[in-house]
């Protein structure tokens, strides 16, 4: 086993943080430390937490992680943030937010640029909950990037995911288009103590009424993150959460389905670095484009063409 990948294992934070900028660069350095470390996962419970801008994610996971680390556990935070256009970095930096957990040896906060992604994740994620798996942190919380309405993806890495609203801006019924109703395990209506919780709450139920009973019936918890109320009641619903997960089954199909999503992503990667590093394939791409450009071939057949190359 190499030093880098026996350092992250041991828990080194200087290690975990250059073997995430590793994989965020794409290193090819990076990639027999992933494969040896692979072993070592499996142990983590990841928490999604996403919700529109402005419903206090980055407060309550800060709350989270001080809640779980009152348990003796170590936590992992990954926040997803919009990415610089000039820099290709996390452009918020939700670590200044989090400045109460940054001395705690048993907290390791990251935060990641989208790089373009949607879904509110970034490509380099599951990798980066790997490394923080293998390193050992028990409790993994993911901040999604907080755009709007696409934030769906988060189900596929999460065991437990969690979508924040707030009272008084109708996000209630935007839950119904936005997708999100189908992939909450637990609602928790932030900011509680402000006036249309109540309200919230009672739509929120309504609308789980509608999609009827099934062997989980989403909670909804409300937290106030200012009064710091509902974050016991909301460590305990994410507890039964894992709980019911493991008697029915359920824990191993979402690991399974991150797996699952993590092959396409790594195989979307990899053709997408053959078409466009490959030195024959991109001068074929910037010839089609020539092509495209003065009409003389449409998109379609020049599709055609550069996969024909890729699969004989």
């Amino acid at each position: 086993m190499s030093q880098l990948a026996s350092k992250v294992i041991d828990g080194d934070h200087r290690s975990i943080a250059r073997l995430i900028t590793l994989v965020e660069n794409d290193d090819a350095n990076a990639v027999e430390t992933m494969k040896q470390i692979h072993a070592h996962t499996g142990q983590a419970l990841v928490i999604g937490v996403t919700g529109v801008m402005g419903s206090g994610k980055s407060s309550l996971i800060l709350q989270l992680a001080l809640a779980y680390r009152a348990e003796g556990k170590t936590v992992g935070v990954i926040a997803i943030d919009p990415t610089s256009p000039f820099t290709g970095g996390a452009l918020l930096g939700d670590r200044i937010r989090m400045t109460d957990l940054s001395t705690d040896p048993g907290v390791f906060i990251r935060s990641m640029g989208t790089r373009g992604m949607m879904g509110g994740l970034t490509s380099a994620l599951y990798d980066v909950v790997e490394i923080l798996d293998a390193a050992g942190m028990e409790v993994i919380l993911i901040e999604t990037v907080g755009v709007g309405q696409d934030e769906v993806d988060i189900v596929k890495i999460a065991d437990t995911t969690l979508v924040v609203l707030v009272p008084g801006l109708g996000d209630a019924v935007q839950t119904i288009k936005a997708g999100l109703m189908e992939i909450a395990d637990v609602f928790v209506v932030n900011k509680a103590d402000k006036p249309g919780v109540e309200q919230t709450v009672a739509e929120l139920e309504s609308m789980l009424d509608l999609i009827g009973t099934s062997e989980w019936r989403s909670p909804i918890v409300a937290t106030s993150v200012k009064e710091k109320k509902g974050i016991q009641q909301l460590t305990s619903k994410i507890a039964e959460h894992q709980e019911h997960l493991k008697n029915t089954s359920g824990f191993e199909e979402r690991r399974r389905q991150r797996y699952e999503a993590e092959l396409i992503e790594l195989i979307r990667k990899r053709l997408m670095d053959f078409i466009f590093d490959e030195k024959k394939l991109r001068t074929t791409v910037d010839c089609c484009i020539d092509q495209i450009a003065k009409k003389q071939l449409d998109p379609y057949s020049a599709a055609e063409q550069i996969l024909g190359k890729i699969l004989k």
